[in-house]
């Protein structure tokens, strides 16, 4: 057996929330399943370290898809020359995309429709490509994996998708987030936060990360309480972020706001392990990794009432309606001045991160590439 993936979006010290979700599960499955062969796709140049496992044979095909107009050609040209060349038994895509033309039974993965419910936080070129092409790539797919069932109803109901089509795969958390002793979390306060306590925020500096209703909570925080206490934003610009600028530029304690840029992985796990606390109060998630990210440092968490968190953080959060800033900043008060919930929250984190993991998330996948396989087109 032979399968033909999607792996454009491994880039080496690049990855993101997608990025990560392909590495994690590929590592998984290629060395768990030596008796099939796995042809990676990448669009440039590649890291060794993605080559897995003797079973995986990596290529590249141009062009590299930095705009619309390129990943339409490397998936509507590279990827079905491939799939003639290879006899692939399926076409596997992490990241949502699929080829139209290609005659190959396909998986893909839509992590989210966030492009369809807010489509003024993407670029026009990308918003009309995202919106013109994923309902096709939906009724195209053979099955189709998302990472919660909010997303999975989502699409369902969105592209008129019968739910029995969609396999829900959960995503993971890395084993480098856990606890850390007491004096590391003095030395990690004092590199980043003049050795004051933090909240934080991680993911990328983008609309749908609700970054402007955060700060304005942080200023009603601070104002209303004598804590000193900063907040850190960690996570690279993208795209319309000139708003967030403004809003931080107003604050009245714009100075205790500190924003740290991308962060590398192990930097990135101690920073999380510790924080006060996680402030992850998004417009709109399919999933939401951070929230297991601090629920395994022991870090207590806030995050928003709507989409995928509560389902992914169960009993083990403060939830906030993210449009309301003052909710938001009163959850912060509460954790502040309240030992006894803050301690509560990081015991049922510590036990709902339990029901997730890589090799869960894993093994779902494997599952779902084996209904794919086998279903009759």
């Amino acid at each position: 057996m032979r399968i033909l993936v999607n792996t454009r979006l491994l880039l080496y010290d690049k990855l993101d929330g997608i990025g990560w979700f392909a590495f994690e599960t590929l590592k998984r499955i290629t060395a768990e399943h030596p008796e099939y062969e796995f042809i990676f796709v990448f669009d440039r140049p590649f890291h060794p370290d993605f080559v897995f496992s003797s079973n995986v044979r990596a290529v590249v095909a141009p062009p590299p898809t930095r705009h619309p107009v390129l990943i339409f050609l490397w998936f509507e040209l590279s990827i079905p020359f491939l799939i003639r060349k290879f006899r692939p038994d399926v076409f596997l895509s992490p990241d949502g995309f699929l080829s139209l033309s290609a005659k190959v039974k396909s998986l893909t993965v839509i992590h989210d429709l966030n492009f369809e419910h807010n489509p003024q936080d993407l670029p026009w070129k990308y918003r009309v490509f995202y919106r013109f092409f994923f309902k096709r790539y939906a009724k195209k797919a053979s099955r189709i994996a998302t990472v919660s069932e909010f997303s999975a109803s989502d699409i369902s109901q969105h592209y008129s998708v019968i739910r029995d089509k969609i396999d829900v795969v959960y995503n993971g958390v890395a084993e480098g987030f856990k606890p850390l002793p007491p004096e590391r979390i003095r030395e990690i306060r004092e590199e980043f936060s003049e050795g004051d306590p933090y909240f934080i925020f991680v993911g990328s500096i983008h609309p749908r990360k609700n970054i402007i209703n955060l700060l304005k909570a942080f200023d009603l925080f601070r104002l209303r309480t004598s804590y000193p206490m900063n907040l850190l934003i960690v996570g690279k610009k993208q795209w319309c972020s000139s708003s967030i600028e403004e809003t931080h530029r107003k604050m009245k304690y714009q100075k205790d706001v500190i924003f740290t840029g991308r962060l590398d992985v192990d930097k990135l796990q101690q920073v999380v392990a510790s924080a006060f606390a996680l402030t992850y109060v998004s417009l709109f998630e399919g999933f939401g990794i951070p929230l297991l990210e601090a629920m395994k440092c022991n870090v207590p968490v806030i995050t928003s009432n709507i989409t995928s968190m509560p389902e992914v953080a169960g009993d083990a959060a403060l939830f906030v309606d993210p449009y309301r800033p003052d909710e938001i900043a009163q959850a912060m008060e509460q954790l502040a001045t309240n030992e006894q919930l803050r301690k509560e929250l990081i015991r049922k984190g510590a036990v709902r991160c339990e029901n997730f993991s890589w090799e869960l998330s894993a093994n779902l996948l494997w599952q779902s590439i084996m209904k794919t396989i086998h279903q009759t087109q």
